[in-house]
C-alpha cells in the first residue's frame, strides 16, 4: 500500500505519500462503508424533516427574538462582553475592573477578548449587539466562502456549505445570546489558509492568538508537538502566552487571578446543548471526572494517532496527517469534547474540517454524504431538547444528540482522505492546493 519513507528536509517525518487507489479510505472494512452509505440518507432525511417540523409546530425560531430590545435578558453572552468591555473603556487601562460588572453571567473569557472588544463598549448595549450581530454574520458568510473558495468546491458546494451554515442552529444561539464563535472562525481559517500556503510559524502565531481568546480550543496548540513541528509549537505556545499578557496588562495584573479563579470554578453545564462528554456524563448520572477522563484519553489517542501517521507518512493529506487539511479540525473537536463547556454552537468551528471531507471525496462517495448527514442535523433548532422526558432512557439519548454529533464530526474528520491513485500534483484546477495534494513539508 505505501512505498518505503524517506526522510524529509531538516529532518522531518517521512514524505512519501501512500496510494490510495479506492474511494474507501484506508484501514476501513468494506462492510462499515456499506452500513454508512444505508444509514447516511435516512439519517439525512430523518434530520431535515425533524428540522421543518421543529420550525413549523414547535417553539418559536431563534431568529424571531434577535431584534429583542432587552439586551441583557435576550443577548446575554453580549450583554456579559459588552458590560466587561464598558468598565475597560470608562475606568482605563489596568483598572481590573472587567470582571466586577454585574452582569448576569460570568465572563469567563480571558482580559485579551474585553481588549478586543472596547470599540462595542464606546456604543450603548442595543447598538452594540445589532453591529456585533451584523459583524458576526459577515464573518461567518466571507470566512466559509473563502474555506469553499480555496478547495475549489464549485457552485453547489459552495451554496451547500454557506446556505447551511447560514440556517443552522449553531449560528442561530451564536447570534441570539451574541457569543464569539464567529470571530473564533475567523482566526482559526487565518491560520488554516496560512498552514496551506506552506508558513507554518505565521499560522501558529494566528492559531496562538485564537487560544488566547478561548483557552479551550487549546488542544490545537499540540498538533505541531504529535507532528515534530518544532518551530510551529515553539510559535504558537509563545503567540498565546504573549497575546494572553498583553490583555491582563492592559485590563489589569489582578484580572490573571480572576478569571483563573472564575473558570476553575465554574461547574459543568448541565443543559443539553452543552455536547461535551463531562457535561453527557452529568446528564446520565455518571461523574463528570469519567467524562473529563474519557475526553482527556480521547484527545491523547487522536495525537497519538496523528504522531505515528506522520512518522510513517509525513505530511500527507492521503494519509490525513497534513496540517492545512482535516487534522486541526479533528483534534478541536476531541478538545471540545473533554471540555467541563462544549456548547453546541462550537460546531461553527468545525464547518471548515467538513469541507476539507468535501474537497476529499469525490460526487455521490461515502464521505461527502456523510457530511451531507451532518450539516443537515445541524439545521435541528434547540427545541429538539423539549421533546424529551426528564427522568427516562429515551430521554437521556435523545438529549444526547449534540455530544453524538460532535463525536461523528471527530470521527469523519480523523479519517485519513483518499485521492487518486498516484496523485502528485498539488495544484488544483483553479491554483489552490487541493484537498487531494501531494505531500508537502510546512513551512
Amino acid at each position: 500500500m505505501t512505498g518505503p519513507v524517506r526522510a524529509g528536509e531538516d529532518g522531518a517525518p517521512g514524505a512519501t505519500e501512500p496510494v490510495i487507489g479506492g474511494p474507501r479510505p484506508a484501514g476501513v472494512p468494506e462492510q462499515l462503508c456499506r452500513a454508512v452509505r444505508v444509514i447516511v440518507p435516512v439519517v439525512t432525511v430523518a434530520a431535515l424533516v425533524t428540522a421543518a417540523l421543529l420550525f413549523a409546530l414547535g417553539q418559536p425560531p431563534l431568529l424571531r427574538w434577535l431584534p429583542a430590545t432587552d439586551v441583557a435578558a435576550m443577548h446575554v453572552d453580549f450583554d456579559t462582553f459588552w458590560r466587561s468591555a464598558q468598565a475597560l473603556v470608562e475606568r482605563g487601562v489596568g483598572s481590573a475592573a472587567i470582571y466586577d460588572t454585574g452582569a448576569r453571567l460570568h465572563n469567563l473569557n480571558p482580559p485579551l477578548l474585553s481588549v478586543l472588544l472596547v470599540p462595542f463598549g464606546l456604543l450603548d448595549p442595543l447598538t452594540a449587539y445589532r453591529a456585533f450581530t451584523g459583524l458576526s454574520v459577515l464573518l461567518v458568510v466571507v470566512v466559509v466562502g473563502a474555506v469553499c473558495r480555496e478547495l475549489a468546491l464549485g457552485r453547489t458546494w459552495t451554496l451547500l456549505g454557506v446556505g447551511t451554515v447560514l440556517a443552522s442552529s449553531p449560528l442561530h444561539g451564536t447570534l441570539l445570546l451574541g457569543q464569539i464563535y464567529p470571530l473564533l472562525l475567523a482566526g482559526l481559517v487565518a491560520g488554516w489558509l496560512a498552514d496551506r500556503r506552506g508558513h507554518g510559524r505565521t499560522a501558529a502565531v494566528l492559531y496562538g492568538v485564537t487560544v488566547a481568546l478561548k483557552p479551550s480550543l487549546a488542544p490545537l496548540l499540540l498538533l505541531p508537538a504529535a507532528q515534530r513541528r518544532w518551530p510551529a509549537l515553539r510559535t504558537g505556545v509563545a503567540a498565546a502566552a504573549l497575546a494572553t499578557l498583553a490583555g491582563v496588562a492592559v485590563a489589569g495584573w489582578p484580572t490573571a487571578w480572576q478569571w483563573l479563579s472564575m473558570v476553575l470554578a465554574e461547574p459543568v453545564g448541565p443543559t443539553p446543548a452543552n455536547a461535551s462528554l463531562p457535561g453527557l456524563a452529568l446528564r446520565w448520572g455518571l461523574p463528570t471526572m469519567l467524562g473529563t477522563v474519557s475526553g482527556a484519553l480521547l484527545l491523547a489517542g487522536t495525537l497519538a494517532h496523528y504522531a505515528r501517521r506522520t512518522i510513517r507518512y509525513g505530511f500527507s493529506s492521503a494519509a490525513g496527517t497534513d496540517p492545512a487539511g482535516t487534522a486541526p479540525f479533528a483534534v478541536l473537536a476531541t478538545g471540545l469534547l473533554a471540555a467541563p463547556i462544549s456548547w453546541h454552537n462550537y460546531l461553527l468551528l468545525l464547518w471548515p474540517g467538513l469541507l476539507v471531507l468535501v474537497a476529499s471525496g469525490r460526487p455521490g462517495d461515502t464521505r461527502r454524504r456523510v457530511v451531507g448527514a451532518l450539516l443537515a442535523v445541524a439545521l435541528i433548532p434547540v427545541s429538539w431538547a423539549d421533546l424529551w422526558a426528564d427522568g427516562t432512557v429515551t430521554g437521556a439519548l435523545g438529549r444526547a444528540l449534540y455530544t453524538a454529533v460532535l463525536l461523528a464530526v471527530w470521527w469523519s474528520l480523523l479519517r485519513p482522505a483518499t485521492g487518486p491513485a498516484g496523485t502528485t500534483d498539488p495544484v488544483g484546477p483553479h491554483g489552490f492546493r487541493s484537498a487531494e495534494g501531494a505531500t508537502r513539508k510546512p513551512g
